[in-house]
């Protein structure tokens, strides 16, 4: 069992690929995963049980794993069937849908939480859309909470970077577990300003793992 402590103040670094991209292939996962903990990642975050099988062979660094199932509503690892998979591929931390949005398989996070304390060594963050799921997630005894989903629920307006404001509420709830930073870090500055607002961690994916992307950003800004 890791101590989660020493994610503090680090850079977890999600290692992701859409389905249908050239580079949607666990071994490319495992060793992009490789190239972040060279870099200096505390973590990685991974999506698919093939890919935190394979990456967790790969690195000896906290694996967050997660199962995305459909596109819509609750799909961030939805059910405890998806949750526990997580676990036997060898995730230290199971991230799901942490919204009071109900679950597909009718149980409340509470009880997938409960669950998963019970019958797995794993820790829960729970991904987050809004300072009242958050209180619900903390609440329902997940371990860690994420700024994940702010921005992709109705709950917050999307921010063009880390939505920093939410950061800073959920630092003053004083909610009583790690909140880790997600979603829209494109740069060292941003990750730094997340700390400073009182995130635990900050994870970072698009910017760092998805060439696609960051191509398009330079595409862009020469074709302007």
């Amino acid at each position: 069992m890791f101590n989660l402590e020493s994610l503090r103040s680090s850079l977890i670094v999600s290692c992701q690929a859409y389905p249908g991209e050239p580079m949607r292939d666990p071994r490319t996962t495992a060793q992009v995963a490789q190239s972040a903990v060279i870099g200096g990642a505390a973590g990685v975050r991974v999506q698919g049980i093939s890919d935190i099988r394979a990456v967790r062979a790969a690195v000896d660094v906290p694996v967050i794993g997660l199962w995305k199932d459909g596109h819509d509503g609750v799909f961030i690892t939805p059910t405890l069937r998806h949750a526990l998979a997580c676990t036997e591929a060898g995730a230290d931390i199971v991230a799901l849908d942490g919204t009071r949005r109900e679950r597909p398989d009718g149980l409340t996070l509470a009880e997938t939480v409960a669950a998963l304390h019970d019958q797995t060594p794993a820790l829960v963050m729970a991904d987050c859309g809004s300072a009242a799921d958050a209180e619900a997630a903390a609440a329902a005894g997940a371990d860690i909470i994420g700024t994940t989903l702010a921005g992709y629920t109705d709950e917050r307006p999307k921010t063009t970077g880390p939505d920093l404001e939410l950061l800073q509420e959920l630092a003053a709830l004083r909610l009583g577990v790690p909140v880790i930073a997600e979603g829209r870090i494109h740069t060292p500055a941003q990750g730094r300003s997340a700390l400073g607002a009182g995130a635990f961690a900050v994870v970072v994916g698009t910017a760092i793992t998805h060439p696609a992307t960051i191509t398009s950003w330079f595409a862009a800004a020469l074709e302007s």
